[in-house]
């Protein structure tokens, strides 16, 4: 089945998800994005369903499997580039690459569905400047220095000598050429440390692509209030994640007994899965889905909100996004469970409050006016 190409209802606001790992499904998993999957939280019918306009695909080079740099890593990201440019390619009847804001807005409006590339960790630029400006040609507009292992010029919040490593020369390089190029600087998975050598050095707006209120949910991945306000400043934005380990207090720590109490079944899960060691990793993944959804308390769409609420007070209204991370997650709130699911957030936040103008800044006018500042020279 294809999505019917259909213009946008007038007066819509656009929304754009700042952040999902669909394309690891893409390449490992071959699925046709056009049809309504059986599982996984996106896909183009569900897409409609939810009216999200433009999805941005992360690049994800897992360090574990592909290391740090090197020929594997940049083997693996231009493969999920790939993947991602060929949606367009294939069914140009319902998506569009989009490169810039403007694409964007002309996608919406005919009726298609806007696809950007973001990549989630510097590992595959392979420590060599000229990669970020190769990466920006294939159409990558916005990069994070690490995912949760950090790398010899960005210490990572995921490991303990990120703890107390920032940017170093080469670090600050590449922030100043991404500046250039116009492709947008992201803090999610860095350090304290090396978030606040990113502000001191970029010259453009930062943003947190997806990410929680660390005052809400006191978690390494989550931004503390001085950290949003410092976003602001730049004109960038926090990026809401939904993710409930970030989000709900106290949950990650019952996931942690979880995973425990499931690590039998996750290791015969990966025994019996065939491929690389990524589908063997996803495999895992379906078994902690269906245990976390079994054994862990559910989460509203209401804690989203609070999330949203408490960025807004400290940091204003225009620097605050979405940033689900789904595909990318083994669990989400009941009822925000995959794109279809957007208008559930559009209206808890009308129950606070909220106007159709705020709500339209944070489904996506403020990161439309991101990239526009980003890439305008």
């Amino acid at each position: 089945m294809n999505p019917q190409t259909t213009p946008a209802p007038p007066n819509r606001f656009i929304t754009i998800d700042m952040h999902a790992d669909t394309t690891q499904r893409l390449v490992d998993e071959n699925i046709d994005l056009n049809s309504r999957l059986p599982n996984g939280h996106l896909d183009a019918v569900r897409m409609r369903e939810g009216r999200l306009d433009a999805q941005f695909f992360a690049v994800w080079v897992e360090p574990q499997f592909y290391g740090t740099g090197g020929a594997q890593a940049v083997e693996r990201a231009d493969k999920q580039i790939a993947a991602v440019r060929s949606l367009a390619e294939r069914h140009p009847e319902t998506w569009m690459l989009a490169t810039s804001a403007e694409d964007v807005r002309r996608a919406a409006a005919e009726g298609k569905l806007a696809a950007l590339i973001g990549v989630e960790g510097g590992y595959a630029i392979d420590e060599k400047i000229e990669s970020i400006e190769r990466y920006y040609r294939a159409g990558v507009r916005y990069m994070s220095a690490t995912w949760s292992v950090s790398l010899s010029w960005a210490g990572s919040s995921g490991d303990a000598v990120g703890q107390t490593r920032g940017l170093n020369d080469f670090g600050r390089a590449v922030i100043r050429e991404m500046n250039r190029l116009g492709m947008i600087v992201d803090v999610s998975h860095v350090s304290d440390k090396t978030f606040w050598d990113i502000i001191n050095t970029s010259t453009k707006p930062v943003i947190a692509t997806h990410s929680g209120a660390r005052a809400i949910t006191n978690h390494s991945r989550n931004l503390d209030d001085e950290q949003l306000r410092a976003l602001a400043r730049t004109n960038g934005v926090a990026c809401v994640v939904f993710y409930p380990a970030f989000i709900e207090p106290g949950w990650d720590e019952k996931k942690s007994q979880v995973d425990r109490e499931i690590a039998p079944l996750l290791d015969e899960a990966s025994r019996n899965a065939p491929g690389n060691p990524s589908q063997k990793r996803m495999a895992r993944d379906r078994v902690r889905e269906r245990e976390f959804l079994r054994r862990l308390p559910p989460v509203s769409v209401a804690r989203v909100a609070d999330h949203i609420d408490h960025i807004v007070r400290v940091a204003g209204i225009d620097a605050v996004g979405l940033g689900s991370d789904f595909d990318g997650i083994q669990a989400v709130p009941r009822d925000l469970a995959s794109v279809a699911d957007y208008p559930n957030l559009a209206a808890e936040l009308r129950k606070r409050g909220y106007n159709e103008a705020d709500i339209a800044k944070i489904f996506g006018g403020n990161m439309l006016r991101v990239m526009e500042e980003t890439q305008s020279r």
